[in-house]
């Protein structure tokens, strides 16, 4: 599974979602996506949250680990 965390700043979303995985014991490769070109690929809100390729979440409020759960869950 792939997952990538889009975050502009010091967002805490790849924190959640690391921890979403570990209690999921899923087998995924998270990468942290800075870079505004790339990020500009899926959204222009950040933080966001794409999943083997789909955007899952972008923007305000961010959310929590069952929903993150949920989004990771769905692409399983």
């Amino acid at each position: 599974m792939e997952i990538k965390v889009l975050m502009s700043c010091c967002a805490k979303l790849d924190a959640v979602v690391e921890q979403a995985v570990k209690e999921l014991g899923i087998d995924a490769n998270i990468e942290k996506v800075t870079d505004m070109q790339e990020i500009m690929k899926y959204t222009m809100s950040t933080p966001g949250l794409v999943v083997n390729g789909k955007l899952k979440h972008s923007g305000n409020p961010m959310p929590g680990l069952e929903r993150v759960k949920a989004m990771i869950k769905s692409e399983v």
